[in-house]
């Protein structure tokens, strides 16, 4: 749902839908009608966001027109949306449009497109600017003041705006359809499962295979591919739990192109990486933690299983400039900002050695295109077959692009997503509405996903007291 007054709508029809109830005509102060006028971003956020309001009434401002207009050119995720919702719009728009609103359809309100149509003099005094934010606040106090029976609600991930919006009187809200609840699972690490029988996990050490998880009496609901440690008064063991054989089995600590894990949550991220049977991995953690460079290691040992090895991360721009401000061809353009992952290909390469066999075969890889680094943009429109496909710095996306990208996968695709939950670049996301934080939120219970939060950093003491203290 997009807003929690909409929820609170939904909830309530739901319950008479259960009931069998007839229908109560008079509205209730929990199912009237409201009024959401919509900001900008979040029609960039979610150019399906119309379908989120119910049977609520939507206002778009003409200034969001102009600033869709703007973003109408480009092949970033943003471009896309601007798009995507203006072909919607061209669908469900009819004469009345400007006038009495447009149907959405059945069970669902009307579409309005609105203008500030008399200068606000409480507006004007507060903000004198005329700014896009400041045109939109006069369309909600227009709408509010025609619709004084009526809730009405300013939609907008943008803070500053919603902070305007409150100080003038006017109800504000996030648009929260993609937020996620349950956050802990982002600060967690190694999980410690205590009071087990010393000689089951005698038996995980021994028992190739695993041990069957019913021989085990958890108090909790373990997910698929969760990993943990199991402990006794006199022993304990890595383990996972594995849903395709229905087992726990061991966590071995080994080597992957020169990288061990130092710690259990690396060996915990090693286990699901290695797993051809995982088509999906989050990881999660602070930086420092090596969540990139597990990834890549994990992929160069499977080179044999998969054809291709792909690591892409979105180009986020610095001091607001383009990559059109920056000369060059098109590699050249984009290589400083993947110059992150070429440093963590670099440091594989340093543990391998100078006259080994695999660093060789790093370098083959590289000149044959088996083992691409890339920007994020340019794998739209692909079709990824037999490829092991890193996403870096997925915080960055919103859901909608992580869902785009994970539909790129095709047979025997890997898809790994890496990301600093804390380290959110985009003005319009944070820790709760991120893609990645979306994606592992709606995944987690599927025998195709596994995630790991790796908490402990590993690059450097210094890496890791800046990380806790700055």
């Amino acid at each position: 749902m997009a807003t929690t007054e909409s929820k609170t709508s939904e909830k309530t029809k739901t319950t008479k839908t259960k009931s069998k109830s007839k229908t109560n005509t008079r509205p209730t102060a929990a199912s009237a009608k409201k009024n959401f006028i919509l900001d900008t971003n979040v029609i960039l956020h979610d150019f399906n966001c119309l379908d989120n309001f119910e049977e609520n009434d939507i206002y778009i401002p003409f200034v969001v027109l102009e600033e869709l207009d703007k973003f109408k050119k480009g092949s970033d995720q943003i471009n896309f949306n601007a798009r995507a919702f203006v072909r919607e719009l061209d669908l469900i728009t009819d004469d009345d449009l400007f006038t009495n609103g447009a149907d959405m359809g059945v069970g669902r309100g009307k579409l309005y497109i609105v203008n500030g149509s008399k200068d606000n003099r409480k507006i004007i005094d507060a903000f004198p600017e005329k700014t896009p934010d400041n045109r939109i606040l006069t369309v909600v106090s227009e709408v509010a003041e025609k619709h004084p029976e009526m809730k009405t609600i300013l939609v907008s991930k943008d803070i500053n705006l919603r902070m305007k919006a409150r100080s003038l009187g006017m109800l504000a809200e996030d648009y929260i359809n993609d937020k996620v609840t349950n956050v802990d699972i982002f600060s967690q690490g190694e999980e410690v499962i205590e009071g087990i029988n010393p000689d089951l996990i005698d038996k995980v050490y021994t028992q190739a295979g695993g041990v069957d998880i019913d021989e085990f009496n958890f108090e909790i609901q373990l997910d698929p591919n969760q990993c943990f440690i199991l402990k006794s008064e006199r022993n304990s063991v890595l383990a996972r739990y594995n849903p395709f054989t229905q087992k726990i089995k061991k966590i071995e600590k080994e080597f992957n192109f020169g990288i061990q894990p130092r710690n259990a949550e690396q060996a915990f991220a090693f286990e699901i990486l290695n797993d051809p049977e995982i088509k999906l991995v989050g990881l999660t953690g602070k930086a420092g933690t090596g969540k990139t460079l597990l990834a890549l290691a994990s992929a160069l040992k499977q080179n044999k299983i998969y054809s291709q090895i792909l690591l892409a991360r979105p180009i986020v721009s610095l001091s607001n400039k383009d990559l059109g401000y920056l000369p060059g061809d098109e590699k050249q353009k984009i290589a400083p900002y993947m110059q992150p992952l070429f440093d963590n290909l670099n440091v594989i390469k340093a543990a391998l050695g100078q006259n080994s066999s695999d660093l060789r075969l790093i370098d083959e890889m590289q000149k044959s295109g088996q083992l691409e680094i890339e920007a994020l943009a340019f794998i739209r429109g692909r079709s990824l077959t037999g490829t092991f496909c890193i996403i870096d710095e997925a915080q960055n996306l919103t859901p909608h692009e992580v869902k785009t990208i994970i539909t790129r996968a095709g047979e025997s695709t890997k898809m790994v997503f890496t990301g600093d939950l804390q380290q959110i670049d985009s003005p319009y996301l944070d820790t709760q509405s991120n893609g990645l934080a979306y994606m592992i939120d709606k995944m987690r219970g599927q025998n195709l996903f596994g995630h790991v939060n790796l908490v402990k950093g590993e690059r450097s003491e210094l890496s890791e007291l800046a990380s806790n203290l700055l």
